[in-house]
């Protein structure tokens, strides 16, 4: 099958000549068809075209539904992420804190949040209704601390879909992928000069569907016998650090956003994400489990209990997260009673 790049440029250049104009979400929407009816012929997705029109969906079934969500979330994620660029570009972060110092929320959090939701409410003026339970999760800026201090690769945008509570589909926008962080620079110069390497393209969009795969990337594996664990940064305590310690690993990663560790784990820079405490949200872990699981990976919490994600679930994922692309069952026999014991689900 060709990349997943050459058959978005093939549909783009054909909706150009057809068109004159292009958008995202319509040639995704494409090419979601075609491979949805290549790889579960099972799911008919009942998409129909206007003549001399964009494409449109039928709302025949929740199948169509989810692709016009896929497609839409790709473009709208791509546009947050233009956002979160802008907002550090212009120098006034708007910095507040919500419920700690270490708790923060920024203009471009709050403008994102805008664009996300504002699109998908455009889009989709009844997703609030859920008649199908049907869910989107959005955090619009995943590493909110790593971005005011700089740390500008720890960045990304999530969209994540869920049906009936199971993550289903997701959207991870990386607004600085490629980003040149200079580790002499200061912060004010990081802010003022981010940009791609030479001959790169700044940012990058990976998206997955349950049962057709995951693109936007070159799966990777950590080499056969490291122990590479990934862990908060800034949210640390003496749970995590245990429960870290108990991987017995080669090294350890302390990295911002959820959305980060989880890329860590598909591109083979880490063996395990390790999270043993409260503190992360569903919408952290919704779009990045989409994505793991459909390379053949694994997200629960600390327990082993996969997460729910139906419009009335706890918010917080309070007996943290485990993660894994492989040999998940080798990191979660290593959690320690103790440490399942301090943290309820």
């Amino acid at each position: 099958m060709p990349s997943f790049s050459r058959l978005i440029d093939s549909a783009k250049a054909r909706y150009w000549t057809q068109r004159g104009t292009w958008v995202y979400d319509n040639a995704l929407l494409l090419l979601l068809k075609c491979l949805w009816s290549n790889v579960v012929p099972g799911l008919s997705p009942f998409l129909s075209c206007r003549s001399g029109q964009e494409p449109e969906c039928t709302m025949a079934s929740s199948n169509t539904v989810l692709m016009r969500l896929v497609a839409s979330a790709y473009s709208i994620a791509q546009k947050a992420g233009m956002i979160v660029r802008r907002v550090i570009a212009e120098g006034d972060l708007g910095i507040v804190e919500k419920t700690c110092a270490t708790d923060l929320q920024t203009k471009a959090d709050r403008l994102a949040q805008m664009s996300i939701c504002s699109s998908l409410a455009r889009k989709f003026p009844k997703l609030t209704i859920i008649g199908e339970e049907l869910v989107v999760w959005v955090d619009p800026l995943d590493g909110t601390k790593e971005y005011t201090e700089g740390l500008l690769d720890n960045v990304t945008v999530l969209i994540g879909i869920a049906y009936e509570g199971k993550a289903i589909a997701g959207v991870i926008n990386q607004p600085y992928y490629n980003y040149e962080n200079n580790e002499k620079q200061q912060f004010r110069e990081h802010r003022n000069e981010a940009k791609a390497g030479p001959d790169a393209v700044l940012g990058r969009t990976i998206w997955g569907v349950l049962g057709l795969g995951a693109f936007g990337f070159q799966l990777k594996e950590v080499p056969a016998g490291k122990h590479i664990i990934t862990t908060t940064r800034s949210h640390s305590n003496k749970l995590v650090t245990d429960c870290v310690a108990a991987m017995n690993p080669d090294a350890v990663l302390r990295v911002g956003g959820a959305g980060n560790k989880i890329i860590q784990l598909i591109e083979g820079k880490a063996s395990a994400y390790v999270f043993a405490s409260p503190g992360c949200k569903k919408w952290d872990t919704c779009a990045p489990e989409v994505i793991l699981h459909a390379v053949g990976g694994k997200l629960t919490d600390i327990h082993g209990n996969v997460l729910q994600y139906h419009k009335d679930v706890k918010h917080m994922n309070s007996a943290g997260v485990l993660a894994t692309l492989r040999n998940y069952d080798y990191y979660a026999s290593r959690v320690p009673e103790s440490i399942k014991n301090a943290l309820v689900p």
